[in-house]
């Protein structure tokens, strides 16, 4: 961890830590919600491990029964964050993290292997942008740390949002400042110069809302939770 950095979450960990899902209800994500639900617990389908078994309660976030419905947007939108979420998939299945409903952190089975077919497809990464037809940048984690099938994962992103001029032109762009997966860092002053490819909104803006996509497979979501920062620089 850099000064910087350390500076930063220390920063967000004394501010207000805003509750996206604590296990109750989705109160605090927009509607349409689609078939997201609350559940108690998930657990590999012993008959097929790309599929979830889902005990009925609270706890637990997940995407409907057949791992495909709506995304999920928070309702209220945020700009430099230190975002924390706790997922779980199975095997073959990927969802993923929008930071401001623009820039994905990927979630991907990548238990076991080696880089993918391209930067940021990978779990932890950074997902490419898709520009005249084609993938553009994207970056893998510094190290594959992703836990096997079934298992819950962690993410903790420090965030900065872009920054604009009075007339509204970007002056600085996004960052991923860090991400941790599993405690572990995969990225350190990652730039992305604008949306990856599937984001919600093809703009930028100051702030946005967190999208937890939605129809790559079955995921299950915990404990999400945002600490706003006043001035990432």
């Amino acid at each position: 961890m850099t000064a910087q950095t350390e500076s930063l979450f220390a920063r967000a960990a004394r501010g207000p830590q805003i509750g996206l899902f604590t296990g109750a209800d989705l109160t605090a994500w927009r509607p349409p919600r689609g078939e997201w639900r609350t559940a108690a617990a998930v657990r590999l389908d012993p008959k097929d491990p790309g599929r979830f078994q889902v005990a009925p309660g609270r706890g637990v976030l997940v995407n409907g029964p057949k791992g495909r419905t709506v995304d999920l947007l928070s309702a209220e939108e945020f700009g430099d964050a230190w975002v924390h979420v706790e997922f779980c998939i199975p095997k073959g299945s990927n969802s993923g993290v929008y930071l401001m409903g623009r820039y994905e952190l990927q979630i991907y089975d990548s238990y076991g292997s080696a880089r993918g077919e391209y930067p940021g497809i990978e779990c932890g990464g950074i997902y490419p942008r898709w520009i005249g037809g084609r993938r553009i940048g994207g970056r893998s984690p510094l190290r594959n740390v992703s836990r096997p099938p079934g298992q819950w994962q962690s993410f903790d992103i420090l965030f900065r949002a872009p920054r604009f001029d009075r007339k509204g032109k970007k002056i600085r762009p996004a960052c991923f400042l860090e991400a941790r997966h599993n405690g572990t860092v995969v990225h350190r002053n990652a730039v992305v110069s604008g949306p990856t490819r599937a984001a919600r909104f093809a703009d930028e803006k100051p702030k946005g809302p967190l999208i937890l996509q939605r129809d790559h497979g079955p995921a299950a979501y915990r404990n999400i939770w945002i600490r706003p920062i006043d001035g990432a620089e």
